[in-house]
């Protein structure tokens, strides 16, 4: 039982990480119905835009943290703007193809200036071990500053999608964007604001996992970009609060393999529930069957 509770504050953690990074796959799907296979690439250019600020110019976690933010947000704009807007109306198997294209340039463009060799994030948050239960969990610091940012994260995401008017139009475009467009709701506004708040949140999962693992290199978002991806399908792609399940789940069901021997077997696992959950669920564990006129 303790090894158990352990387990699940380290799957809590890292489903933390797999959350914030699903939860922009899950907005721009909502929106426009493109998967952006680059949305990982924009969590590792949050680590080096972190580590860069904390390296550099040795500021503390949460400003580092912030700026970060507001760079991915303006970022994922501009990569909106250049590589999905001309695209929007083409097929769909155009968007996917233009949406790889953009991951492998912001791979290798990244390691073109940086190099490909692993960095190490400086420490800007005491690692400090606390003992709860009579000692018979440990929870270190780290783990809490994630968990606690990653939760004030989603509140503050849902505040902005049911309490301001931009999230107000986002809901709108998600449901109908032809009935939201004749009501004044700009379209391009609307889906580069949603690009905005998802690479933000990206970004700022880039700067947890810096600080949590404290090495950094060029391919880092390839792998989570691809959990992450399979966490917003599990819960649901298109649904907010199942990108969170989703997350929080696969963290968990990976930490459960990997302490009990499966550590080797961890991503097989993670893609077997995908298919698993497809076969009995397609439409996700909140997903809600839609009728297609044909």
């Amino acid at each position: 039982m303790k090894q158990l509770l352990q387990q699940l504050i380290n799957g809590l953690t890292l489903g933390s990480i797999y959350a914030l990074i699903a939860l922009g796959y899950t907005m721009v799907y909502g929106v426009i119905n493109l998967i952006n296979f680059a949305h990982g690439d924009i969590y590792m250019l949050g680590a080096y835009i972190g580590f860069a600020i904390t390296t550099f110019l040795h500021l503390s976690f949460f400003t580092a943290l912030l700026i970060t933010m507001l760079l991915c947000a303006i970022l994922g704009v501009v990569l909106e703007k250049v590589a999905y807007k001309p695209i929007r109306k083409s097929t769909r198997i155009a968007a996917l193809i233009t949406a790889i294209s953009v991951s492998l340039f912001l791979e290798y463009g990244t390691m073109y200036f940086v190099k490909a060799e692993t960095r190490t994030f400086p420490e800007v948050i005491a690692s400090k071990s606390l003992k709860l239960f009579n000692g018979s969990i440990v929870v270190n610091t780290i783990e809490i500053y994630i968990i606690l940012t990653t939760l004030v994260l989603v509140v503050l995401l849902q505040y902005i999608i049911h309490r301001t008017k931009m999230g107000k139009a986002m809901r709108a475009v998600a449901m109908d964007k032809e009935a939201a467009q004749y009501m004044g709701i700009s379209i391009d506004k609307t889906v580069s604001f949603t690009f905005a708040i998802g690479s933000a949140l990206a970004g700022a999962a880039g700067v947890l996992v810096g600080v949590y693992y404290n090495s950094i290199n060029p391919l880092m978002g390839v792998i989570p970009g691809l959990k992450a991806f399979i966490a917003a399908v599990i819960g649901g792609i298109g649904i907010i609060p199942g990108a969170m399940i989703g997350g929080y789940f696969l963290g968990m069901t990976e930490t459960m393999v990997s302490a009990y021997g499966g550590s080797l077997y961890k991503d097989g696992v993670a893609f077997a529930i995908l298919i698993l959950v497809l076969l009995i669920k397609p439409n996700g564990l909140l997903g809600r069957n839609v009728k297609e006129k044909v």
